[in-house]
Order: C-alpha cells, then structure tokens, then sequence
C-alpha cells in the first residue's frame, strides 16, 4: 500500500509529521488547507480508520501504525481548546 506523511501545524506553531497507510487520506485532508481543531480531528480520525480497514482488507490486520498516529493526534488535540479559533494547517502531504 502507498503510504503517506503529512505534515501538520497545530494552533501553538508547532509542527508534527503524521503517517498515513494509504493515500485514502487525500479523500479527507487537503494540503495547504486549514481546519478547526476539531473538524482535523474528526477528518484525520476518519481518514485513519479508513486507512487501517484497507489494510485489513489486504493483509487481513488492522493498522497500529495508524491506530497509534490517531492516538497521537488524539493526545495533541486535547491540549487546544476546540470552541477557539485555533487552526490547523496541512504543510504538505508526500509520498
């Protein structure tokens, strides 16, 4: 499977490269796009499932690389206040 890293700002500045197994992630997330803290997460949880069912689909087991990637994003977005203004902004996504 075409695997991803997409590279994301959060609301602080700082800066984290994500991994995607699939390119199903294009279907969710754009780059240069910025997103409300809760609408990337929602999107990236979305993706990432997809992701790992593809997987599943293919080799018959669920992803943890995505399945970790999401609790990482999990764990990150819960340090923001998700009713601000805050934003997150997609770098780049590369192969």
């Amino acid at each position: 499977m075409p695997a991803l890293n997409f590279k994301v700002r959060w609301p602080d500045g700082s800066i984290d490269v994500c991994y995607s197994p699939s390119t199903v992630l294009h279907e969710y997330l754009k780059e240069t796009q910025c997103y409300s803290v809760s609408d990337f997460l929602t999107r990236a949880r979305s993706a990432l499932n997809e992701a790992s069912a593809r997987v599943e689909r293919k080799y018959g087991y669920q992803c943890s690389s995505a399945m970790d990637q999401l609790s990482r994003i999990n764990m990150k977005a819960a340090t923001f206040n998700q009713d601000d203004d805050g934003r997150v902004e997609i770098i780049s996504i590369t192969p």
